[in-house]
């Protein structure tokens, strides 16, 4: 895994997390019941539960819509100075998602991510802008446990 490497990153003692579990080989999100889980192989390893967009139902379909993306992403970068204590892009939007809002004539938008939760967000439901909040400290075993191009399946 490569989390090692985050260890010397300026600033962010106390937030990054050691894990020397089995690898992560895939997330899954229901965002109907608010379940997180990580996958190895078939097997659960963490269940999370987490809040979304002000808009949760649908996919999301441009910026601004306050929607959560449905369907087939992976991890493709790690914010370990996030405003939102830390935090790990998904990769949308893929090529349909851009083609859809483009047909509408607007932009996809961009920037969702799994992050943690300011203080001021703290038991607010659905306030995100479209990403996946978990609490600061689920965050933190999170980020150690996702390596970038873990595969993520967000369903409705």
């Amino acid at each position: 895994m490569m989390i090692g490497a985050a260890f010397g990153l300026a600033g962010c003692a106390g937030k990054i997390r050691e894990y020397n579990g089995p690898d992560i080989t895939m997330i899954e999100i229901f965002k109907g019941k608010r379940l997180m889980r990580l996958m190895s192989g078939g097997r659960v390893l963490r269940s999370y539960n987490f809040e979304l967009g002000f808009a949760p139902k649908g996919h999301k379909e441009f910026e601004g819509d306050g929607r959560t993306p449905e369907g087939a992403y992976y991890i493709n970068r790690r914010n370990p100075n996030s405003r939102f204590h830390l935090s790990l892009g998904i990769s949308y939007p893929n090529t349909n998602d851009a083609q859809r809002a483009r047909a509408q004539g607007k932009s996809p938008g961009g920037d969702i991510f799994i992050h943690g939760t300011p203080d001021q967000y703290v038991g607010e439901p659905d306030w995100t802008w479209g990403c996946i909040a978990v609490t600061n400290a689920e965050m933190e075993e999170i980020y150690a446990m996702i390596d970038d191009g873990t595969k993520i399946f967000i369903y409705p």
